[in-house]
């Protein structure tokens, strides 16, 4: 969806948000492969005396005057679990707000978990979300009931009004996620993956402790291509400080960006090599890109989650 066509203040409500983002989605979905694919309900039936009332659809009994609920083509219990990196690095670039057309990397992330909540509600799928950085910030198990997804909704809306001077430990708490994770899932990991440390192997052996028990992982790396990729900055003297170590250097962004652009996606491509091999679905994601890749990730892997 483009986002320029929603105003910058509606981001104070990121439930409206979400729902506006994958209305756009689902209304361009006919003509994608996935038409077909069930995110509404088949049909009415009459409801019977001592079901849920959960699925009743009250605009049609208004209409009507007729108790009716909602038959859905496909009941699941698909178990989705979203897992967001909120250390010091994922809180660039420096935003005065989070709206729309600005947002940081993991406001990003933030608004992207909304939009999967809003499409796991579609589907009646469970979805829980966990939040790190040097410290297990957050953790809320799958669930479906509403109560529990504004529970979620709230946690995401407060990723959006804070920052962060922490570390990252990555690979520490995949581990401590992962032995959280009984049931089979789908799990989103959202992450710069800049790490404090150089232990690659480390993380990637913990990416793969979450593939234990047949868990599905989308790791959806998170970064900002104008600069973080491109590193398209004005050819004047800066310095550039790591958030998370304070370690700075002075340098002319002209003198530098060819080397580090070549740099930057040889390690791009040695992370997607290294995902296939540990069968991780590795999604680039830039922030200023939309949100099309992450639904249609969801999308992508539900269908084939057997």
């Amino acid at each position: 969806m483009d986002l320029s066509q929603l105003q910058a203040s509606e981001i104070k409500n990121l439930e409206i948000l979400a729902k506006q983002v994958v209305e756009g989605f689902i209304t361009g979905m006919h003509k994608s492969p996935f038409h077909g694919f069930s995110v509404e309900f088949s049909e009415h039936k009459l409801y019977n005396k001592g079901e849920s009332t959960r699925h009743i659809d009250w605009k049609l009994f208004a209409k009507t005057e007729k108790l009716y609920t909602k038959k859905y083509e496909e009941e699941t219990n698909l178990r989705c679990h979203i897992i967001i990196d909120n250390s010091a690095s994922m809180h660039y670039p420096v935003v005065k707000s989070q709206t729309v057309d600005a947002l940081n990397k993991v406001g990003f992330a933030a608004v992207a978990a909304a939009c999967l909540l809003e499409i796991l509600k579609k589907q009646r799928d469970a979805v829980g979300l966990s939040v790190y950085a040097d410290t297990y910030e957050y953790y809320a198990p799958e669930k479906g009931s509403e109560r529990h997804r504004k529970m979620i909704l709230h946690q995401l809306e407060h990723l959006l009004t804070t920052t962060s001077k922490a570390t990252t430990n990555t690979y520490h708490y995949l581990h401590e996620i992962a032995e959280k994770l009984h049931r089979r899932s789908l799990i989103f990991l959202f992450t710069d993956m800049f790490q404090t440390t150089t232990k690659e192997e480390a993380l990637f052996e913990a990416l793969r402790h979450l593939k234990y028990n047949k868990h599905e992982v989308v790791l959806f790396h998170t970064y900002d291509a104008k600069t973080e990729f491109d590193f398209n900055f004005d050819n004047t003297p800066k310095k550039f400080v790591d958030v998370e170590t304070g370690e700075a250097i002075n340098v002319y962004a002209e003198n530098i960006q060819g080397s580090y652009k070549q740099l930057v996606a040889t390690y791009f491509k040695q992370l997607k090599n290294k995902c296939l091999q540990y069968k991780v679905d590795y999604v680039p994601t830039d922030i200023n890109s939309g949100f099309t890749d992450i639904l249609t990730a969801y999308l992508v892997h539900r269908k084939n989650f057997k």
